[in-house]
């Protein structure tokens, strides 16, 4: 008798079947990657990420610890006047913690002056970015006033944030100096107390902590420094002060003259400096041209305006910010930025609806994933 056939093996699927359940398996799959993705809210906040305040009180951060430009080019100043006020607030406090001998005497700071709550930012009733967007977009869409933010609106807006920065932060740096609290202070004044702390170099890469340099900053020439001139002597790549202006470009011939006649020849001029100047002329400089003669030769004798060969202090004047980079710099940067991650459209300025719908262009540097600690754009 003919065997009959063997059993089929417990378990065993036929191919359409197992088919089907890879298929099923992978559409869950999806749905469940799809649920927990991150996901705007209506606010254009991500379920999984918080915003977060960025002090910036390190002691690098304060005017008088690192020289020049004040150590105040943070290149991350907040687009929101709301989050600006909030952070000031928290690097004031910590400031004061750190300086609280040189403006006390002894005795030791509260440790409360280091607490921070930022629950604030992160409530959506009490700080929601929609909101805070549609109220700031008509008082940066101001000229033209048209519905839109151009490139030059943003960059507007954005120096004015910084500014309103700088100078906060050079007022409480004024605080430690001014000891009978009349709002100026005297270079010796300034002198005795900066050494006590600091060392003479900055971050110009030259001895910025000058008489000098200090009276080049006392724009009314009354020997003291108010607040606004106090300000420049911190920043001075910020100041608008003629002499200020002047000195710098005087200390740039004065590193670079190696024959020592206050003024650069063509060797001088390209060795190092005209690379410097061409890296930052345009956005689109071609690379190719760093370290070429006869691009050099070009824009040293545009530069060299009587044409006599040499370029003195008052011909470096044009590039200046080219050889240090002020807010305006920044703040064109910042602005170029985060129009081109809101600007949808790509027409070059922003709705906005963009501007609600893409909040991280604007607030990107306090967004903060709850699962990513160093989660960070550029700007904010």
């Amino acid at each position: 008798m003919t065997p009959p056939p063997p059993a089929t093996s417990a378990g065993r699927k036929s191919p359409s079947v197992v088919l089907l359940l890879y298929v099923a398996f992978a559409f869950l799959l999806l749905i469940l990657l799809a649920s927990y993705s991150p996901r705007l809210q209506h606010n254009g906040r991500s379920h999984h990420r918080r915003l977060k305040l960025d002090p910036k009180s390190s002691p690098s951060s304060s005017g008088a610890a690192s020289g020049g430009n004040g150590g105040q080019k943070q290149h991350h100043h907040a687009f929101d006047p709301a989050i600006a006020e909030l952070e000031r607030r928290l690097n004031d406090k910590e400031w004061e913690h750190e300086h609280y001998r040189l403006l006390h005497g002894d005795g030791e700071a509260d440790e409360h002056m280091k607490e921070w709550e930022e629950d604030f930012i992160n409530h959506d009733e009490l700080f929601n970015l929609a909101d805070r967007i549609s109220s700031l977009f008509p008082k940066i869409d101001i000229a033209p006033h048209d519905g839109f933010v151009s490139l030059d609106e943003l960059r507007r807006w954005n120096l004015e944030q910084a500014r309103a920065d700088q100078l906060h932060r050079s007022a409480r740096e004024l605080e430690l100096y001014d000891k009978n609290g009349d709002g100026i202070i005297s270079f010796g004044a300034f002198k005795s107390l900066h050494q006590e702390s600091h060392g003479e170099g900055n971050s110009l890469g030259f001895p910025w902590w000058k008489e000098e340099h200090f009276n080049a900053s006392d724009a009314n020439g009354d020997g003291f420094l108010d607040k606004a001139e106090f300000n420049d002597f911190l920043n001075p790549s910020d100041s608008d002060n003629p002499k200020i202006i002047n000195l710098l470009c005087k200390q740039e011939i004065r590193q670079r003259d190696k024959d020592g006649d206050g003024k650069l020849n063509f060797e001088e001029y390209s060795n190092g400096l005209h690379d410097h100047i061409h890296g930052y002329d345009d956005e689109n400089a071609d690379i190719s041209h760093i370290g070429n003669i006869t691009v050099a030769k070009q824009r040293f004798s545009k530069l060299d305006k009587d044409n006599d060969g040499f370029i003195s202090e008052h011909e470096l004047e044009p590039v200046l910010d080219k050889l240090y980079l002020s807010e305006r710099y920044y703040a064109r940067e910042q602005a170029t930025h985060a129009i081109s991650e809101a600007d949808k459209d790509h027409d070059g300025k922003l709705a906005l609806e963009e501007m609600i719908e893409n909040p991280y262009a604007f607030y990107g540097s306090v967004y903060l994933s709850e699962d990513e600690d160093y989660f960070h754009d550029e700007f904010r």
